[in-house]
């Protein structure tokens, strides 16, 4: 078996064509050559040996980007036309691969390749690291959560969707896929309210969600008989280029359509039915979920959604402060603090607030919860003097332990 010097020869080796394009286009100087090499060469050995930690190669992977940066600037400062990218980006994409490889378990190698081959807009090769990795790593929610928002982000909702649905059920002890599920949902309805303010957005919005033909990750089958070996052992993430062309909806199907409920927030109201039921729920969750869709303050059905969460945690957990936090910041949702509506939700709430403090169980945590949010709204410099006067009287007049 070959040692550490060799197996560094053999990847320094494969450089010496771009030295040499250096070299002859002026690009570096045979001094700034010699430093390349012997930097690469250090970094080689480290990699290479037997000890090397994934750090070491996301240090290698920075500093080739870094040079790669460099050979641009210069390249356009010499206006240099001839000198190819790709070299470079191949060298880091190389070692990025043999970074995974050496190191299968670093959910930050994976997660430092995908973001690599996204910045390079290298759309096959980030599906099939993502396949890889999601394949390594079913049970990582990072993982499921960049597949889904980078499917949204590309406004393929349906492979998002599927992204998310599958995470949910490989990571049933964290809140995380969900969460987020739900922020992609609420980001979603947020444009097809946003598109129904338009001419005939209502029925652009009706066709996005009807369309159903590419919302799944499919498993081949164990017995397929593919001619490729690797393709048939591996999971196949959907591919919008290969999505069929979008179905005609003529004035009769929309009608049928308009009371669709998952334009009325039937999806985010789902995900969060389904995770009350979950190992991981609880009070705080339930909270989260409460802070997540109070910030879509343009979704329409944002009232109706809130008010299923307060529900749900009344009747779960009635005495726990997140319940009780939650129903006193109710009446402020959306209510700006310069706004002449804010005084009288302002004062709903600290209604709220007296009551919730002599039926909660831990009056000291919702005292803690109220301090903080009073602050916050404190820092504001255009605060009306008497609303500021009655929060600070109210910080004052907070239990302490």
């Amino acid at each position: 078996m070959a040692g550490v010097p060799e197996k560094a020869r053999f990847y320094l080796e494969r450089a010496v064509p771009q030295l040499r394009e250096f070299e002859a286009k002026g690009i570096f100087t045979a001094d700034e050559i010699r430093s390349l090499v012997r930097k690469r060469t250090d970094f080689e050995h480290v990699v290479l040996s037997p000890g090397n930690k994934p750090t070491d190669w996301l240090n290698y992977a920075a500093w080739e980007k870094s040079l790669e940066s460099l050979r641009a600037k210069r390249c356009r400062r010499l206006q240099i036309r001839a000198s190819s990218k790709h070299t470079g980006q191949g060298r880091v994409f190389g070692i990025l691969e043999r970074a995974v490889n050496r190191h299968p378990s670093s959910i930050e190698l994976w997660k430092e390749y995908l973001a690599y081959a996204k910045d390079m807009k290298a759309t096959k090769r980030y599906r099939k690291v993502m396949t890889r990795a999601l394949r390594m790593h079913p049970t990582k929610p990072e993982l499921w959560v960049v597949a889904g928002r980078r499917s949204a982000g590309n406004g393929d909702m349906q492979a998002a969707r599927g992204f998310f649905m599958r995470g949910a059920r490989f990571c049933s002890r964290d809140a995380t896929v969900w969460l987020e599920y739900a922020r992609c949902e609420m980001e979603w309805l947020e444009r097809m309210d946003a598109k129904k303010g338009k001419r005939g957005g209502t029925q652009r919005a009706l066709q996005e969600q009807a369309e159903h033909s590419d919302d799944e990750i499919k498993f081949p089958e164990e017995d397929s008989e593919d001619d490729d070996a690797d393709e048939s052992n591996r999971l196949v993430l959907p591919n919008p280029e290969n999505s069929t062309a979008k179905k005609v909806f003529d004035e009769e199907a929309t009608k049928k359509l308009e009371g669709n409920p998952a334009l009325d927030g039937a999806i985010p109201l789902a995900i969060f039915d389904v995770a009350t039921k979950q190992p991981f729920f609880n009070a705080s969750i339930a909270e989260q979920f409460f802070n997540l869709f109070a910030t879509f303050d343009a979704v329409s059905a944002q009232a109706r959604i809130i008010q299923h969460v307060l529900e749900s945690m009344t009747q779960q957990y009635p005495h726990d402060p997140a319940t009780c936090f939650c129903h006193i910041r109710q009446p402020l949702i959306n209510v700006g603090t310069s706004t002449p509506p804010y005084p009288k939700a302002l004062r709903e709430a600290l209604g709220h607030l007296k009551s919730s403090l002599s039926t909660t169980s831990d009056k000291f945590r919702l005292a803690e919860k109220i301090e903080s949010w009073a602050e916050s709204i404190l820092t504001s410099e255009d605060l009306d003097p008497g609303i500021r006067i009655v929060l600070e009287h109210t910080v004052q007049s907070l239990p302490k332990p």
